[in-house]
C-alpha cells in the first residue's frame, strides 16, 4: 500500500496462487497492475499473461500484448517469447512474421528454448527470415539439448531425411527416441 513495486508484485503472486490468502485472480490482477504500472517486468509480464488468458480480467491480446512488451523491452525472455507467439498468431497485432521471429530471437538468445525450437523451424521454412536450414539446424539443437521434444523430433527428421546433414540413421533415432521418451507420439511412430 506504500507503493512497493516489488511488494505488490510479491502480494499479487500470493493472491494468484492462494498462498496465505484466498486465491484471488482480480485481487492478483489488482496488485499486479500497480506494480507494473513502475515499471516491474515480471508484473508486466504476468499482468500479459492475465489478459491473454483472460484471468482476473476479461481476455484482451490487444492489452496484453501491451504489457509484453513493456516486459519484453526490459529483457524479460518469457515475454519476448510470448510478444513473438502474438505477432506470429496475429492476436492483438497485426500478424508478422518478421516482427515474430525478432522476438523469438531474443527469447531464444537467452536460452529460451520454446522460442529456439520455434526458431529453428522459422528458419527452416523462412518465415519473416531467410530461409537457413544451417541457422534452423543450430536453433534446434539448442532446444533439443535443453531437452525440447520438438526440436528432437526435428532433428530426428533432418538426419532420418538427409536435410541439409549427411543422412545419419543412429542419430536419427537419438533424437526421435528422446522425443518419444517424452510422449511426442509422432516421435513415437517414427
Amino acid at each position: 500500500e506504500q507503493e512497493h513495486a516489488d511488494a505488490q508484485y510479491n502480494l499479487g503472486f500470493m493472491y494468484d496462487k492462494g498462498r496465505g490468502v484466498p486465491q484471488d485472480d482480480k485481487e492478483a490482477v489488482k496488485w499486479w497492475k500497480l506494480s507494473a504500472e513502475q515499471g516491474n517486468a515480471d508484473a508486466q509480464y504476468n499482468l500479459g499473461m492475465s489478459y491473454a488468458k483472460g484471468h482476473g480480467v476479461l481476455q484482451d491480446f490487444k492489452e496484453s500484448v501491451k504489457w509484453y512488451r513493456l516486459a519484453a523491452e526490459q529483457g524479460d525472455a518469457e515475454a519476448q517469447y510470448n510478444l513473438g507467439s502474438r505477432y506470429f498468431e496475429g492476436e492483438g497485432v497485426p500478424q508478422d512474421n518478421k516482427e515474430a521471429a525478432k522476438w523469438y530471437r531474443l527469447a531464444a538468445e537467452q536460452g529460451d528454448a520454446d522460442a529456439q525450437s520455434i526458431l529453428g523451424t522459422i528458419y527452416e521454412e523462412g518465415q519473416g527470415v531467410e530461409q537457413d536450414y544451417k541457422e534452423a539446424l543450430k536453433w534446434w539443437r539448442l532446444a533439443a539439448e535443453q531437452g525440447e521434444n520438438e526440436a528432437q523430433f526435428n532433428l530426428g527428421i533432418v538426419y532420418d531425411q538427409g536435410h541439409g546433414v549427411l543422412q545419419d540413421y543412429k542419430e536419427a533415432v537419438k533424437w526421435y527416441r528422446l522425443a518419444a521418451e517424452q510422449g511426442h507420439h509422432e516421435a513415437q511412430n517414427n
